[in-house]
């Protein structure tokens, strides 16, 4: 039939690169053969005759699939076009090349015959610039299966649609009532298509003739730029100057669509004129406002932003919130023209979900008095990104709080416990002020517990990782837990019998089941059961949940659910939060599961909650698994430490505490003590002189290096702060190991481990112990250190 499609059987096709490939093959094979002829020696004729039959081999290969390609291809490139014969939107289908193999009778009717051309020679007459229109189209389907834009024509707007059909490609062209609607012929509003280079696309009937010309570049219709939906601007038209509002509708590739309604004088939004019929036919939300606030009028866009009814008239304080000012008073400064006219985000009130508008007001003259017009864009995703990047600097800004404050309060921390050690030294159990004393080591154990939180938080503390077994660790944590608990809440304790060690430290991983455990105990008052389980979980592909991805791989997962309470969903997203809390004041403060959180993710792991109100809450934690002896990660130079940080839950349960350090037997040694806190210097140096070592004091490094100029001076260990006014510890540690070589270090900061330069690497001998630290762990950090 002559009206229908013609299809791709009845057009030459092309030799494809493989086919001319494989010609060339032939021709490498035939030279190879004759070469043989002419070779003196058998064994190399031989070799290229095999080098030829090889070579033929693979020609025939390549073209006996590039054969069944190209025919695969064309029966796609068939189906398409019996596919589009009875399309009423114009359609072609293209080969690999780009020529039309195929098109429909409406493409016949509208573009006639173009069998053979390429598409943008085939459109040149409907776009403005048909060449880079199909160029972008083609460079897209080169990713995707599918590509779609928008262009705007003489006519209107024309949806380009195009499918990757094999090498080819199959167009459809929809000049639909919808694009010609868009076109704003059918208001008798202006309006125009600019782009985002203020060039004009196209202009409807109505601006054409309130220009009386057609204008090119928008600085030939506006005397001022740049133009602010809802300000006034005057227009230049063929035979005066009008004043308008400007009312700008952007599309997401940056074209714009500028409408101008009436201002200064002319016809009202109420009035039953040419701007009252374009109100409710403009494509964006529009308010109309008396000058007391008194919504006067409204689209239907506005109607679905603001959840209005139709008839009402409320006035514009009770639809929006959140300007930091009474609205009213906003309202009137625009009016009387006291502020710019610069847009405001709000908080709509009647909306269920939360939504925020971005409002523009502009001034406007009706034959009833000034009023405002009120422009209005859903500003919901823009607020969202807003919020998220304001919490991320208000974790960062934590964070580094707590790196500062630790150091501060962890140096009167240590002065303190390590006072309160030594009076304990001095009092037994029978003694009147025994137990005040042991209040004070209790207290200052849960304020460092409070700054222990804060850098878990941030991720600063300083870890002691191994390789750890749950199934030995979490059952000698149990009797804990079990008095944690209390008698009317159950505990259940189940592991996989193929479980594989992880790598964390114990303490911390201790504390981050304790606090999981707590709140499970707090989530049910009149009791019930939590069921702690580990297991084995094999991930072949990321697993992708709470804006968290966990790589594939092995873990080891830890399950704590509960019976409680449960978690509302609009709260259980900032459960890991610093300071947020969802118990009563006085209960909680707020830090628990930022810390869980902080140390999972320290430790190289992740942590995700689950909870339903009123049946409980799962927190599930991932660790990587690893399947090497302990005895593979054992470090010789460094040593464990138990800070009252990490026992401060301990003790919070415990009836009593360690009044006496443990034993550490009379040794001697020198030991240069180089501390800029002057209380802690004092505790450290009797301790140590308690222990039977000679100590020499020094305030700063520099008052250091001056004494280890004698060289008569021994010294066998620097007890040496990490953070200190002009030269730091590392830095002078390295000067005075140049002509002392084999003295022992041990580096003591209210900082995180972190906190070292990381050159303090190279040091030999050196250790770190983080404050507060105890008597005890001072002193037998250094013995270590000697022996």
């Amino acid at each position: 039939m002559a009206d229908q499609a013609v299809v791709p059987e009845k057009l030459a096709v092309p030799i494809g690169a493989a086919s001319r490939q494989s010609w060339l093959l032939f021709g490498l094979a035939i030279v190879c053969a004759g070469l043989a002829w002419y070779v003196p020696s058998q064994a190399g004729s031989l070799m290229l005759f095999a080098a030829s039959g090889s070579i033929i081999a693979v020609a025939m290969l390549l073209l006996l699939t590039s054969h069944f390609q190209e025919k695969r291809d064309r029966r796609a490139l068939v189906q398409a076009a019996d596919l589009i014969d009875l399309d009423p939107a114009p359609c072609f289908c293209t080969d690999e090349y780009g020529a039309i193999v195929a098109q429909n009778l409406s493409a016949t009717e509208r573009f006639g015959g173009r069998m053979g051309q390429s598409m943008s020679q085939a459109l040149s007459g409907l776009l403005i610039n048909a060449p880079a229109a199909v160029f972008r189209q083609e460079t897209a389907l080169v990713r995707e299966r599918m590509a779609r834009e928008t262009l705007v024509t003489r006519r209107g707007h024309v949806r380009v649609t195009a499918h990757r059909v094999g090498k080819g490609a199959l167009w459809r062209l929809d000049e639909s009532v919808e694009s010609a609607h868009r076109s704003g012929d059918h208001i008798a509003l202006p309006m125009m298509v600019v782009s985002p280079n203020d060039t004009i696309l196209s202009m409807n009937d109505a601006m054409r003739d309130t220009l009386g010309r057609r204008a090119r570049r928008l600085s030939e219709v506006f005397l001022k730029l740049p133009l602010v939906p809802g300000q006034r601007r005057s227009v230049q038209t063929a035979t005066k100057t009008i004043d308008v509002l400007p009312v700008e509708v952007r599309a997401v590739d940056g074209r714009r669509e500028v409408y101008l309604l009436p201002a200064g004088g002319q016809a009202g939004i109420n009035d039953d004129g040419v701007a009252a019929r374009a109100f409710e036919a403009l494509p964006v939300a529009l308010v109309h406002i008396g000058g007391d606030g008194e919504v006067l009028a409204f689209n239907q866009h506005a109607q679905a932003l603001l959840g209005l009814t139709p008839g009402e008239g409320p006035y514009l304080s009770d639809l929006v919130e959140g300007l930091g000012r009474p609205v009213e008073d906003w309202i009137r400064d625009t009016l009387e023209e006291r502020i710019p006219h610069r847009p405001e985000v709000l908080r709509a009130k009647r909306r269920e979900e939360d939504c925020f508008l971005q409002i523009t007001l502009g001034r406007i003259a009706t034959s009833k008095g000034p009023s405002l017009l009120a422009v209005l864009h859903d500003a919901t995703e823009l607020k969202t990104l807003e919020q998220q990047f304001v919490q991320s600097q208000k974790m960062q800004a934590i964070g580094e709080l707590a790196g500062g404050v630790a150091h501060d309060f962890n140096n009167l921390l240590t002065a303190i416990t390590g006072h309160c050690d030594l009076l304990l030294l001095r009092h037994d159990q029978g003694d009147p002020d025994y137990g005040d004393l042991v209040q004070i080591n209790q207290n200052a154990n849960r304020a460092a517990s409070l700054v222990g939180q804060l850098l878990a938080f941030s991720r600063k503390q300083t870890l002691q990782p191994e390789l750890l077994d749950l199934r030995d660790t979490m059952g000698e944590l149990t009797h804990l837990l079990n008095r944690l608990v209390g008698e009317k809440v159950q505990l259940h304790l189940s592991h996989d019998p193929a479980l594989l060690p992880i790598r964390a430290d114990r303490r911390q991983l201790d504390q981050v089941l304790m606090n999981i455990v707590v709140n499970a105990r707090d989530a049910m008052p009149d009791g019930g059961v939590i069921d702690i389980e580990t297991r084995m979980v094999r991930l072949p592909e990321p697993l992708r949940r709470d804006e968290a991805e966990v790589p594939a791989g092995q873990y080891v997962s830890i399950r704590v659910s509960d019976e409680g309470v449960g978690i509302a969903p609009d709260k259980l997203s900032r459960i890991f939060e610093p300071f947020y809390t969802t118990k009563g004041v006085g209960e909680g403060t707020g830090l628990g599961l930022s810390m869980v959180y902080g140390i999972i993710k320290q430790t190289g792991g992740y942590i995700f909650a689950d909870s339903t109100v009123g049946q409980g809450t799962t927190f599930t934690i991932y660790c990587p698994a690893h399947d090497r002896l302990a005895d593979e990660f054992s470090s010789p130079t460094k040593e464990r430490h138990t800070s009252p940080a990490e026992l401060s839950a301990i003790d919070a349960v415990s009836a009593t505490t360690q009044s006496e350090p443990p034993a550490v037997s009379p040794t001697d040694g020198v030991v240069l003590l180089v501390e800029d806190e002057a209380p802690v210097r004092a505790f450290a140096s009797r301790a140590l002189r308690l222990r039977g070592y000679t100590v020499l004091e020094a305030e700063n490094a520099e008052e250091a290096l001056e004494k280890l100029r004698d060289s008569a001076l021994a010294i066998d260990v620097f007890v040496t702060d990490v953070v200190m006014p002009g030269m730091d510890g590392p830095s002078w540690v390295r000067e005075a190991l140049k002509s002392r070589p084999g003295v022992k270090v041990v580096f003591v900061s209210g900082y995180a481990e972190d906190a070292l330069d990381k050159t303090s690497e190279e040091i030999p001998n050196s250790v770190f112990l983080p404050k507060p630290f105890s008597l005890s762990d001072l002193t037998a950090t250094v013995q270590r250190q000697l022996h």
